[in-house]
């Protein structure tokens, strides 16, 4: 499953660095009602585009999933240099195979599946430098003024909100590439 950002990667010589942002950090408010029928009431139509558009079967993970673990997870994974597949695993396990990706042995069990010793990764998730690093994108996802996933943020200063298309990225790589021949 390929998502289109990896598609620009593969086909346009773009960089891709996956960054960490959480939804709902601990401490959050509780969901208001209202809000979580809103999502759920969007979920039909995401499903009928992931399907129609990219062949995907949907069946995601527990709703409002703490993703904290994961994140912390994949600062770990990047170190051990399989940072684009364990984003790829994750993405697989929670949408398609419905997992729930904030429960350590699913995690362990994603982390095994991409090549990384599961002892070691489960003592990871304990280890405050990963937990910085994963903060440290969160305070730069709010710097850029991100207030939700997903988000793709061109050359340090464009932001595309939302699941966009290939070509929607396309045309903003070839703008921000001519950008830089004009500048």
């Amino acid at each position: 499953m390929a998502s289109s950002v990896e598609a620009l990667q593969e086909h346009d010589n773009v960089e891709v660095v996956w960054r960490a942002y959480e939804l709902r950090p601990p401490g959050s408010p509780p969901m208001p009602a209202a809000y979580r029928a809103k999502i759920e009431a969007a979920r039909p139509r995401l499903e009928a585009i992931a399907r129609e558009q990219y062949g995907l079967e949907l069946k995601p993970g527990p709703f409002g999933t703490d993703s904290r673990l994961a994140l912390i997870g994949a600062k770990y994974a990047e170190a051990e240099g399989v940072g684009p597949a364990y984003h790829r695993r994750l993405l697989r396990a929670y949408w398609e195979e419905g997992k729930a990706i904030g429960e350590m042995d699913v995690l362990a069990e994603e982390a095994v599946a991409v090549g990384l010793d599961r002892d070691a990764f489960v003592a990871a998730l304990a280890e405050e430098r990963w937990l910085t690093e994963m903060l440290a994108d969160v305070e730069q996802a709010f710097a850029y003024g991100l207030s939700g996933v997903p988000a793709v943020v061109f050359a340090n200063k464009y932001l595309v909100s939302g699941a966009q298309p290939y070509a929607v990225l396309k045309r903003v790589v070839e703008d921000v590439r001519q950008e830089r021949v004009d500048g």
